[in-house]
This record gives C-alpha cells, sequence and structure tokens, in this order.
C-alpha cells in the first residue's frame, strides 16, 4: 500500500469542519482516485471546545497552528483561517519554506500575497491549491 497524504487543517469554521466531514465520508473514494489513503493527522482552530459535529477522535490538536508546519507526516497544510496577513499568511510562508503543498480558501491572502506566495511555492517546488 502506497504512504498515506498527510493532511493537517488551520481553521474549523463552516469550511474547514466541512473538509473533515467530507474527508471521512469520501476517503475511500478519494483513496481509489488518489492511488493513495488520504490521513487527516491535525489540526487547529482558535476554540477547541466549540461543537462542530465532527470526529476528530485520533487527530492530533494544536493550539498554534504554526506547530502544523512541523507535525510530522503531513504532506499538505489546509489554511482556512482567513484574513491576508497574520497567521494565515505565516502558515502558508512556513509550510512552503517546509516544503508542504498548501491548499487555502482564503480569497483575501491571494489578492494581497498570491504573487508572491506562488513565486515561493514555485521555487520550492511545492504545489499551491487554491478555490
Amino acid at each position: 500500500m502506497a504512504k498515506p497524504l498527510g493532511i493537517a487543517i488551520a481553521g474549523l469554521g463552516t469550511v474547514g469542519a466541512g473538509v473533515v466531514r467530507l474527508l471521512a465520508e469520501h476517503g475511500q473514494l478519494l483513496e481509489q482516485r488518489c492511488g493513495r489513503p488520504i490521513k487527516l493527522l491535525a489540526v487547529s482552530a482558535r476554540d477547541k471546545a466549540r461543537q462542530r459535529d465532527i470526529d476528530l477522535s485520533g487527530v492530533a490538536w494544536r493550539d498554534d497552528p504554526m506547530a502544523l508546519v512541523d507535525e510530522p507526516g503531513v504532506d499538505v497544510v489546509v489554511e482556512l483561517i482567513g484574513g491576508s496577513d497574520g497567521v494565515a499568511k505565516r502558515l502558508v510562508e512556513g509550510a512552503i519554506g517546509a516544503g508542504k503543498a498548501v491548499v487555502t480558501a482564503n480569497k483575501a491572502l491571494l489578492a494581497h500575497h498570491g504573487t508572491s506566495i506562488a513565486l515561493a511555492a514555485e521555487k520550492a517546488n511545492v504545489a499551491l491549491g487554491y478555490e
């Protein structure tokens, strides 16, 4: 069996919780399409106690989203924090600098820093995905 694709998600609002649900509900289909298992390894959000109606058992919780950059086994960091600067920007830049692929739905971040982020991803030879 192929090595699982390790995922970390920063931001567990509506979109982040939805991604967790989709990974859980469609994991086998995604594995078939990707040719390897996909494993959610770690998450981070502002409020750990908030009710999200998602199963995070077996998933590491990191209070500091920047810890996801150094999380063992993580290949892709999904940034769903929001905002054009601050921790979202630092997380994306840190993940790219660590050689990890990045996926984001953060339009503000890309509008303000998209060119520099894309150039950094290209230079680091990592994927940058956005929606």
